[in-house]
């Protein structure tokens, strides 16, 4: 990254310069111009400023990577209980450990949670960082990155994997901005490179590309993944590794947010808990057309979902939608239905079991994913597989 630096002492006439600049970036305070936070370090001012205005490049120190070693987990727990995706990154964090030749830590922060630690050892961690205390009964994040700071000046690790949860994406960029590091989110693929360099890639541009992101510079390096997108290890019937207690200054738990209770939100079953699903994308015509995808998932005992444009217009509550920007699914078969198959959508459900997919356009996207493949028109398919389905099961 670079700075603009203002050369005041240079300025004739401050109205002419500040007019240079296209995104209004300059103001004129008491008779200096300084840049504010619209700067796009487009550098017209430095072509045009007759000399007022200097593009500095900045360097940072490089960083003794063979400080910082091991991948860290944090265990992502409610009351202890610890979520899923703590062991689907478990088992990313041993294969990056396993080419990199490093240990594999879990960082286990709450109160009265060290009898559950035990429950990590059976995923293949080298050791477990336990800090449990009452104050870190319920979730305060100001504690919460109080301890997660302490855990990283102790053990250093090169990275940090967060499940994107509720407490994940509010917690990575709390610590990662105490210690001045890079945050990838919601990362769909990740590798890791002889140096340590955690190789960090998700959609962007709208789910055009494929962002391949380092941060070669800085450590920890962190990432943040979500639910169902990476694959959990076996669990092993003999707990292997070790549980250290981490130690932290009473001083340190002094947050000014104080929580008085917890609501606990109403369980409720949603797609990602579903083992057949049935997605309407853009082929479907008309909202009152869903009912044939219902009906479709009616057969088979599955529910149903849907692609982002169909929330947009309104036809189906956004927690139906799958995609980045939705929910991610990981059901043994689903069954896609005039579905393009966005960068987006697929990397919201391609770890699905078995993808049958029915699309009229043969060069379709969703096809490079697909198990099974139908070319067609959805309204002539659907109700003839619901009739099969129904023949087979001998329903009249």
């Amino acid at each position: 990254m670079g700075k603009l630096i203002v050369h005041n002492e240079r300025v004739q006439d401050a109205a002419s310069l500040i007019k240079i600049c296209p995104f209004g970036a300059m103001d004129n305070v008491d008779g200096r111009i300084e840049i504010n936070a619209a700067c796009r370090l487009c550098k017209l001012c430095v072509k045009r400023g007759a000399g007022v205005f200097e593009y500095v490049e900045e360097t940072s120190a490089a960083i003794d990577k063979t400080d910082w070693r091991g991948i860290a987990v944090y265990v992502d727990h409610v009351e202890g209980k610890i979520h899923p995706v703590t062991y689907e990154l478990i088992g990313k964090a041993r294969e990056l450990a396993a080419k990199t030749d490093q240990s594999v830590y879990a960082i286990f922060i709450g109160g009265d949670i060290i009898q559950r630690a035990d429950e990590v050892l059976h995923y293949g961690v080298d050791k477990v960082y336990v800090c449990d205390r009452s104050e870190l009964g319920a979730f305060n994040i100001e504690n919460y990155a109080a301890a997660f700071e302490v855990f990283i000046n102790k053990v250093k690790p090169s990275a940090i994997l967060v499940g994107a949860t509720p407490v994940g994406r509010q917690l990575a960029p709390r610590v990662a901005a105490r210690f001045r590091t890079g945050l990838t989110a919601d990362c769909t693929v990740l590798d890791i490179r002889d140096n340590t360099d955690l190789v960090q890639i998700r959609p962007a541009f709208g789910g055009n590309i494929m962002a391949e992101i380092l941060t070669p510079n800085h450590r920890p390096q962190m990432a943040t993944v979500r639910y169902k997108i990476m694959d959990a290890p076996q669990r092993l019937d003999e707990p292997a590794g070790t549980i250290e207690q981490l130690e932290i200054d009473p001083a340190k738990l002094n947050s000014k947010v104080e929580v008085l209770s917890v609501t606990k939100k109403p369980k409720e079953r949603g797609i990602e808990n579903a083992e057949v699903l049935v997605v309407a994308g853009r082929g479907v015509k008309k909202k009152e057309d869903l009912n044939l995808i219902r009906q479709l998932a009616d057969v088979l005992n599955g529910d149903y979902a849907c692609t982002r444009p169909l929330v947009e217009g309104g036809w189906l509550d956004p927690k139906r939608q799958i995609g980045l920007s939705g929910r991610t699914v990981r059901p043994k078969l689903i069954i896609t239905c005039g579905v393009s198959g966005s960068v987006q959508f697929v990397a919201g459900m391609q770890h699905s079991e078995q993808i049958f997919a029915i699309n009229n356009d043969p060069k379709a996207s969703i096809f490079k994913v697909a198990n099974y493949a139908v070319v067609g028109d959805l309204y002539e398919i659907i109700p003839r597989l619901i009739d099969r389905i129904k023949q087979g099961r001998g329903i009249a």
